[in-house]
Parts: C-alpha cells; structure tokens; sequence
C-alpha cells in the first residue's frame, strides 16, 4: 500500500508572553507622551488638586480595568476586547469594538511617530519638515515592523526594554525630586475648585490613563493568559498610577508656576539637575514615545489577526508566518497605514476617533462582564469560567460604565462626529463582509 504523505501542519503563534512581559505592554501603551506634557495642563485646571486628581482617576479606570481582569481570565485566545464582545454580544457589536481598536492603534501609532520627529526637532530641527522627516518616521516604522515579524519573543524584549528605558528618567526624577518636596507649598497651593473645573480635569485624566486596554490583545501568544491578564492589567494600572501622581507632586513642588510650562517634565528636571537633566527627560521622552509605538505594533496587528481569524476579514490578515510564527501580513499592513497617516499629517483628524472607540471598547467588555457572569450565558457562549472575579458584586462594572460614559461627555462635537464616521465605516465593512459569506470560526 502507498503511504500517504502526511498533511503540512498549519502554523500557530507562538506563546511565549509572561505576566511581565503583559505588564510592560500595559505600562508602555499607558505612558507614553503625555506624562511629559499633561502636568502643566491638569495643573491649570485644578491647581495643587493634581495628585489627588490622579490618585483618584486612577481608581477610577482600575474598575474598568478590574472588568477587563474577569472577563479577560475567561478566554485564552488573540483578540481581547473583540472575543469578549464577540462572545456576550455577538458578531456586529464585537466587529465594531475590532475595528475602532485598530484604527486608534493604527492612528495613535502614526500621532506618536509625529511626536518623535518633534522631540528629534528640539535637537535636530531639520527632521522636523522634508525628505529628513520622512527617512526618520519611515526608519522607526520598518524597524519596529521588522522586529515584530521576527518573532513575538524579540518584540517583547523590545517593548520590555524600552519601558525600563522611559521608567528610568521618570525613575531619576522623581526620587531627586523628592529632595524638592515642600508639602506646605502643596498645601499653599490648594484653592477652591468649581465644579466645571474638576469635570474637565477628571475628563482629562480619563485619557492620560487610556491604554491599558490593550494588555489582553495578544493573549493568544501568553503563556498562561488566563491568570497573567488579570495580573498585568491590575498591576498596569497601580504602576501607572503611582509614577504619575508622583511626577506631578515633583512637577509642580519645584515649579510653583506649573500651569505656565509647556514642557513641565524638562523645565523641573533643569531646576533640578540643570541642562543634563533637561537633556535626561528629552531622551526619556524619545524612548517613551518609541516604546509606545512599538507597542501600538504589536497589539494593533493582533487585533487585525483576530478579526481576520474569525472571518471577519480576508484570510490574508489571518496568516500566520511558518518560520516566525507572527501575523506577518497584519503586521505590515499595519504598520503600512500608519506611516502613510504619519506622513500625509492628517493623524491629527483621524485622532478624533479616540474618544468613541475608547468608549465602545470599554462599554463592550464592561458589559461583557455582567453578561457572561450568568452561567447559561457563558455556556452558551462555550467559554470557560473565570479565574478572577472582580470584587463587590455588580457595583464594579457600574462604575466602570458610569467612568466609561464620561468619556463621551468630555468628547467634543468633532471628536463625536468623527467617531460616528468611524463606527458606520465599520458597520458598512462589517455588512460587506457579511454579503461575501466570509464564514466566521467559532472562538
């Protein structure tokens, strides 16, 4: 009898994330750029408050975040936000939370690589305009791209890397700026606050921790996702928390005119270590800025593999690369629209998508939670239990809805406007994907 050849296997991805690694996804998509810049502007609004604020937007978004843990500890697969929408609300609504989280990923990566040809341009101002600006937004992409299409392992080692190197100046400035810190001028500068102005530093705060979000996209390729998730994303947040309301206190000690400074990070950090100092938090919000779009890399082309994986999109994003085992083709395409956004400049129109997607992606997991705590609802959905249960009942993720809400009470009309575009450009992707009978893979 002949033998019959045996079948090519199919390449997986590869799991090979552990709960730091998450992590660092985690804290490197959440500070980013505005750490460097937003002291001055929540300053100007709420005065020597600014801690507190951060302390307690913080919490805030940790019970979003604490609905992303237990919904999050049910699923193993690529896709976060998508799968779970996908499981408790079903196809259109999951599509929907898919598709805006790649268009802000593609988006923001194209905003950050910018802002690095800015930060270049305090130094360097010739990278600022022309053929010098294209060579360096386009050397950044195709590393960063090339990097992620090697191999999930070297593309963690980078973002790990390189949120080290933008912890480590915030790091030194902080504890030299604690040498600084005067609490009866903290106090002295405490004045009454309106109730429009701390409405409009809370809607502010809700962005500056905007991010975190992403920490389950590329649970396909953890180790164990079910119990690192919820680790990474807890953890992501106090992080977060603590580096920012600390840089403000330090921040805003050594420059009693805060709300003055356009660049409040490099200003504090020259008073106190003079120009190197300066030259410190420059560096540090390059490497910032660099490791964020790295991130913005990884997980936006995981969101375009999941979509594509479940039929939502042609099957060539769903490809996985024998040798390397990555979504190759959404790596590159990603990466492929956000430089030609970066260089045409109209990111900055194609930002105003932000403030809704950050809503839908956040409303369809908080819901998500509350839906798939029911037994039958969950089983119907055939995912497993979860591994983490966020404390104190339903009361969570009604916070989490209510801080998810406010998102689109600080958006302004072009901001609403934008997203609404956004959202029917999906419904129509969506509906076109539906008449070719893409056929979907049960998750």
């Amino acid at each position: 009898m002949p033998v019959s050849a045996a079948a090519p296997s199919v390449p997986t991805l590869r799991r090979a994330l552990g709960r730091w690694d998450l992590t660092a996804i985690g804290v490197n998509q959440v500070i980013g750029g505005a750490i460097f810049l937003y002291p001055s502007q929540v300053a100007a609004q709420i005065g020597g408050w600014a801690p507190a604020g951060f302390v307690l937007m913080g919490l805030a978004s940790l019970t979003v975040a604490l609905c992303f843990a237990e919904v999050g500890s049910r699923f193993e697969g690529t896709g976060g936000p998508y799968l779970y929408t996908r499981a408790a609300l079903g196809r259109f609504a999951a599509f929907e939370v898919g598709w805006m989280q790649w268009f802000t990923r593609a988006s923001s990566q194209a905003s950050i690589m910018a802002g690095i040809a800015v930060a270049l341009g305090y130094y360097w101002p010739a990278v600022t305009a022309g053929w010098p600006r294209a060579l360096i937004l386009t050397t950044v992409t195709t590393t960063l791209a090339w990097i992620n299409v090697r191999g999930i392992r070297q593309s963690a080692w980078l973002v790990d890397a390189l949120t080290i190197g933008k912890l480590l100046p915030l790091a030194i400035f902080i504890i030299v700026g604690l040498a600084f810190i005067q609490p009866a001028r903290v106090a002295a500068s405490l004045p009454p606050l309106t109730f429009h102005q701390a409405a409009l530093a809370a809607l502010m705060l809700i962005f500056v921790y905007g991010g975190y979000d992403v920490v389950p996209v590329p649970a396909g390729e953890a180790i164990d996702p079910r119990r690192h998730v919820p680790v990474a994303l807890v953890t992501t947040i106090l992080v977060v928390m603590t580096v920012m309301t600390l840089a403000q206190i330090v921040a805003q000690t050594v420059l009693p005119d805060l709300a003055a400074h356009r660049t409040p990070m490099a200003d504090a950090a020259a008073v106190m270590l003079g120009s190197g100092g300066a030259l410190l938090v420059g560096i540090g919000s390059v490497v910032s800025m660099t490791g964020n779009n790295a991130g913005q890399v990884l997980t936006g082309s995981r969101m375009l593999f999941a979509l594509a994986e479940h039929g939502e999109l042609p099957a060539f994003f769903g490809r996985i690369h024998a040798r390397f085992r990555t979504p190759a083709n959404a790596v590159v395409f990603t990466s492929a629209v956000a430089l030609a956004v970066a260089l045409s400049g109209s990111w900055e129109k194609i930002a105003l998508v932000s403030a809704l997607a950050r809503l839908v992606t956040y409303l369809g997991t908080c819901a998500s939670t509350l839906r798939l705590r029911s037994a039958s609802a969950a089983a119907r959905a055939g995912v497993g239990p979860a591994t983490f249960t966020a404390p104190l009942g339903p009361i969570v993720p009604a916070i989490a809805i209510l801080v998810s809400l406010a998102v689109v009470a600080g958006a302004s009309r072009a901001q609403l406007l934008g997203g609404a575009a956004a959202l029917a450009a999906g419904a129509i992707f969506f509906l076109f994907a539906v008449r070719r009978a893409m056929p979907a893979v049960n998750s």
